[in-house]
């Protein structure tokens, strides 16, 4: 029988098998992220063998020292940049992941996102509840399809590649990728071109979304020199992590038309959002909820357990991540 701490409340599949394995789980009971401090302190309660983290938890070598007795730290999520690889690896702790189960959900969400910011539904929505719909009009909201344009993805993994599939054989759009190498399954699945650098990319895009995973490399990725590379009429969507993109000059672009609107899930700064963001009426801003399905959430939490009661039982996990 192992002791797990969970730093916040997640869906009870995982839980339950976690139980069901004869595990004694513990989940915070604050209501929200718990602060560093709080988490350090709450890991020095019990001598656990094993924690689940949250995106949301900050990671690092004070944590691990907290809590020696846990060598294992499974993250309920796809990114792991919320934890330090090196202080880990230095301490002999285990760190998982949850690859794989959201690939479908997210690559819907960033559809969605193209749609809502490209047909202008939620300006329309707000336009609406306003009272100031007042009949139809042959320029009212007017917005751009999508059919034949070109879709610039920006790392074709997972995501990025199932996004792809679907603008292509669900919308009738050409795609356009770049990666640090080529990937066969993107060009085979969806007619993707490779293009040698980003900013051929941005140039010719329509619409761009960013699928890459935030390392000293892809911080602010997206700087004001390439925002100004970008289509007038382009759109840019993100779902992967904030700080990709360079927030500021974002909404430098937007509120001078560099580029017609933008799709974000994530932010810079999150929760907060950079000054005026808000205030755009042509970007849309959601709170971080492209991997939220009921269905795909189950199964993190799922995945979750599966990695920490196959190290309890003495076997390698199956979603191990380590430091690059």
């Amino acid at each position: 029988m192992a002791e797990i701490f969970v730093t916040r409340k997640i869906p009870e599949a995982g839980i339950n098998i976690m139980k069901d394995a004869g595990h004694v789980v513990r989940v915070s009971q604050k209501d929200g992220v718990l602060t560093h401090e709080e988490l350090c302190t709450a890991l020095t309660e019990t001598p656990y063998d094993a924690v689940v983290s949250l995106l949301t938890d900050t990671i690092d070598a004070a944590v691990f020292d907290a809590v020696p007795t846990a060598q294992i730290f499974a993250n309920f999520a796809v990114g792991y940049n919320n934890i330090d690889l090196v202080a880990a690896a230095e301490r002999g702790v285990t760190v998982t992941n949850t690859p794989g189960v959201l690939t479908d959900t997210v690559a819907e969400y960033a559809l969605a996102l193209m749609l809502a910011v490209g047909k202008r539904i939620p300006e329309a929505d707000r336009f609406t509840r306003s009272g100031k719909y007042d009949g139809w009009a042959p320029e009212l909201m007017l917005g751009n399809d999508l059919r034949g344009k070109t879709l610039g993805i920006v790392g074709a993994g997972r995501i990025g590649c199932g996004l792809a599939r679907r603008a292509r054989h669900g919308l009738g759009m050409h795609v356009l990728y770049s990666d640090v190498a080529q990937c066969a399954d993107v060009e085979r699945e969806a007619d993707a071109r490779f293009v040698d650098t980003l900013e051929e990319l941005l140039k010719t895009a329509d619409v761009v979304s960013l699928h890459v995973p935030l390392m000293d490399s892809t911080h602010h990725l997206i700087t004001a020199e390439r925002l100004a590379l970008m289509k007038k009429d382009a759109y840019l969507i993100n779902t992967s992590r904030g700080p990709v993109i360079d927030e500021a000059a974002l909404v430098a672009a937007l509120q001078g038309h560099t580029i017609a609107g933008a799709g974000l899930d994530v932010f810079e700064h999150e929760p907060q959002l950079t000054a005026g963001l808000a205030e755009l009426p042509n970007v849309v801003l959601t709170p971080h909820i492209a991997s939220a399905s009921t269905e795909t959430r189950s199964a993190m939490s799922e995945m979750v357990a599966h990695n920490i009661c196959a190290f309890l039982r003495g076997d390698v996990p199956p979603n191990v991540v380590a430091a690059q």
